[in-house]
């Protein structure tokens, strides 16, 4: 197979075949370079990834037929009081970190379904499903299930650069409150004043995978200080690094600023439409600086390690999506 080109003004595309078929030396060699692109730029687009175009197609057909549903209907599927850990977040709520604008967007969370035998069954809030839309829990479900697999597919090739154990993750993720959220960023009537699709932010999680629909938007904010466009190409899903997983590398692997900016007449009279999901540890999983990232020159940030449920709270609060006096 292929050794893949890493160019210098667009975030590196890695055939993650190389990982999960190739030779020793293709895995070896896609383990470097996806290090390397963690390190440059926190991002890296993930092709031949294996996911049919059947279940993102699928899940994006029923996530615009409901944000085409009335406003009246889609607020009965708002669930108060809880963060907007599942179900329907309104236009205007959420706002990036320091940023007290809202973010031009409304959006729907899918998290984790455990058996009701499973040991933590109960830990999170039940999903919600729309019964308006023929097929919406399936649907979405279905690509919930293909990214949490090419999630854990990354995160053993990361471990392996992080010089631990191929596995090492395995058991810290197995039942984590990963989210998968559709968005929809409705056209932009008039001025905007401060607010844009999505401020510059960085994610909470531990990474993130995102099945972009193809319009405009998404930068990245590079090393030197500038915004760098990232189209997403058909079949790639580009999976960046999250705030957990800077902590837990003490920045060897840092959460790089993104922003979906508002476009120009006439594309900001269209709708754009994306679907990330955010990658969680176990609540109950001790984020500890790992020591292999911790030396001379970059001493341990982070000599207080927080469970991620801990931290997901923190953040929360900071977005907007829970008050500051709300328990953890």
């Amino acid at each position: 197979m292929h050794k893949d080109i890493l160019s210098s003004d667009t975030i590196p595309f890695l055939d993650i075949r190389r990982f999960d078929q190739g030779t020793a030396a293709d895995k070896a060699s896609f383990v470097d370079e996806l290090g390397k692109a963690y390190r440059e730029y926190g991002f890296a687009g993930v092709t031949h990834h294996g996911i049919p175009d059947a279940v993102t197609t699928g899940a994006y057909d029923v996530i615009k037929a409901f944000f085409a549903l009335p406003l009246e209907v889609r607020v009965k599927y708002e669930v108060k009081g809880a963060g907007g850990a599942r179900g329907y977040t309104r236009f205007g709520v959420e706002h990036a970190k320091d940023h007290d604008a809202a973010d031009l967007k409304e959006f729907w969370h899918v998290g984790r379904e455990l058996a009701p035998e499973h040991p933590r069954a109960g830990e999170y809030r039940p999903n919600v499903w729309p019964t308006e839309i023929a097929g919406f829990r399936e649907k979405t479900l279905a690509l919930w299930t293909a990214l949490d697999d090419l999630g854990r597919r990354m995160l053993r090739a990361i471990a392996l650069d992080l010089g631990v154990d191929e596995r090492y993750f395995e058991d810290k993720v197995d039942h984590g409150n990963s989210i998968l959220r559709p968005i929809h960023y409705p056209p932009i009537q008039g001025d905007a004043g401060d607010s844009v699709r999505s401020a510059q932010h960085e994610d909470i999680n531990l990474i993130t995978l995102l099945v972009g629909s193809g319009e405009p938007g998404l930068q990245v904010l590079s090393r030197k200080g500038e915004w760098i466009p990232v189209d997403t190409i058909p079949g790639t899903i580009v999976c960046n690094v999250g705030d957990m997983l800077q902590r837990l590398t003490n920045h060897v692997y840092p959460s790089t600023t993104h922003r979906v900016v508002n476009p120009p007449p006439p594309l900001c009279q269209q709708p754009r439409y994306s679907i990330p999901y955010f990658l969680h540890p176990n609540s109950e999983f001790l984020i500890k600086t790992l020591e292999g990232c911790i030396t001379a020159q970059n001493p341990d940030r982070y000599p207080e390690p927080i469970t991620a449920d801990g931290y997901l709270h923190e953040r929360l609060v900071e977005i907007g999506l829970l008050p500051a006096d709300a328990a953890s």
